[in-house]
């Protein structure tokens, strides 16, 4: 397989060992690594965003880790265009790019194009999720699709989330979400790509969740948290929502105990990786489903 034309794509569930897999490829292959996981690119949250050791980050160069502030919003937009950046300067070294992370959104992005809907601003939003939240989803659905009869069929009746997505998209930009999908460029031929997609088995997935919650209190999780609140980033902010935040700051207030809080972590951590192995079944066909016992035999492939 020649691959000096490709770029590689790794995901999986978190702590399914992405990252180290993707360490052990492009020492392989002579690659270097790009980040495509949205909650790794804050600066301020190394421990909680288990963001790549820095001894690993000093033997194969690593790409848009840790570079932005906590206290500004990050778009998958932005992350798109930075990531093309890269992919084109690492192609000039004469490297192979290895995009690697768990945020599903971003891999449909670069594989597929990013649909570029003007932003809506917060109010707006908030006003037709109210809307939604006071009529129902089953009339919310029969005025959105008066309002935007492209939708029918199209959308799921009970699929509330993309319903108020479609609506607001309608009510705002005057067309509909349909036609911004038609506007959307393919960035790259989908023969660019070897997708690799690292299929934990559930049980054993779980086991390793676990560890990862231990070893992130070890590694100083409270410490982190502590100065992120010392920052005072603002409630709407995309940092907010790293799976730690939230409980470490009731530990700290003296709500719940370590051992409360550490259980609320394994779980939230736990549900979110159904939710990325939700996203793989569905949007993840064209991957290879690659079992953990079968990585090794995976990178000896790759040459």
């Amino acid at each position: 397989m020649d691959l000096k034309s490709k770029i590689i794509l790794i995901s999986g569930p978190t702590a399914s060992g992405k990252s180290i897999f993707a360490l052990k490829v492009a020492k392989k292959i002579n690659g270097e690594i790009i980040n495509s996981d949205s909650m790794q690119v804050y600066k301020q949250l190394n421990i909680l965003t288990a963001r790549p050791k820095k001894k690993d980050q000093k033997k194969i160069k690593h790409h848009l880790y840790g570079f932005q502030s906590v206290k500004k919003n990050f778009s998958t937009g932005q992350w798109l265009k930075l990531a093309i950046n890269k992919i084109k300067e690492i192609k000039k070294r004469k490297k192979i790019p290895i995009l690697v992370g768990g945020t599903g959104l971003y891999f449909k992005s670069i594989s597929e194009g990013l649909v570029e809907i003007p932003n809506i601003p917060l109010k707006f939003r908030n006003k037709i999720r109210l809307l939604q939240l006071r009529i129902g989803q089953k009339k919310f659905y029969q005025k959105l699709i008066k309002i935007d009869p492209m939708i029918k069929n199209k959308i799921n009746p009970n699929d509330a989330q993309r319903s108020i997505r479609a609506f607001e998209i309608k009510k705002f930009t005057k067309k509909s979400i349909i036609e911004w999908f038609k506007k959307t460029k393919i960035l790259f031929e989908s023969s660019s790509f070897i997708k690799i997609y690292i299929d934990f088995p559930r049980e054993d997935l779980v086991k390793r969740i676990k560890l990862r919650v231990e070893g992130m209190f070890k590694d100083g999780a409270i410490s982190e948290v502590r100065k992120f609140n010392r920052l005072k980033v603002k409630k709407d902010h995309t940092s907010k929502k790293v799976i730690g935040i939230a409980e470490i700051g009731k530990f700290l207030k003296g709500e719940i105990n370590l051992n409360q809080t550490k259980e609320r972590i394994f779980i939230k951590t736990r549900q979110y990786a159904k939710r990325q192995t939700t996203w793989a079944r569905g949007q993840m066909s064209s991957w290879q489903k690659i079992d953990p016992k079968e990585l090794n035999s995976t990178l000896k492939k790759l040459k």
